[in-house]
């Protein structure tokens, strides 16, 4: 758990007069690169939801085909007829594919958050309102 705590005036000034030290560039920098990670990391989530809806939309209408019938189903670039019990376990494959895919997609958002959190923390309690974190 992040603790913060709040500036008093007197740490806020000594933060404006602080000189930038190596580590301290160091961190700002890893705080930048792991932003622009975490903006990657939200397109590809949003990305891979989407994927995931579609994939239970069509599952649901696969329900009330018949069972006869050939089904179209989508591999690459190609479309392939496949017997509907075929076609639904593909899909059930896909599914459970992209369910792992967004786990670890939310896994590796929160461990980013975490660690951008912790050095906004250090940064500020370092440079109080002389530095902007705020994304």
């Amino acid at each position: 758990m992040i603790q913060t705590r709040m500036l008093s005036k007197e740490d806020e000034a000594r933060g404006e007069d602080n000189e930038v030290r190596r580590e301290d560039q160091e961190k700002i920098n890893r705080f930048s690169r792991l932003h622009q990670r975490e903006i990657v990391l939200e397109e590809q989530l949003k990305l891979k939801q989407k994927d995931k809806e579609d994939l239970e939309e069509i599952s649901t209408e696969l329900e009330l085909a018949d069972e006869d019938d050939l089904v179209p189903y989508k591999i690459g670039d190609s479309f392939f007829h496949l017997p509907l019990e075929e076609a639904q376990s593909l899909l059930a494959t896909s599914t459970e594919q992209i369910d792992a895919e967004v786990s670890k997609l939310e896994e590796n958002l929160g461990d980013l958050r975490e660690e951008l959190q912790q050095l906004k923390v250090a940064l500020y309690a370092r440079f109080g309102r002389s530095i902007n974190l705020e994304t």
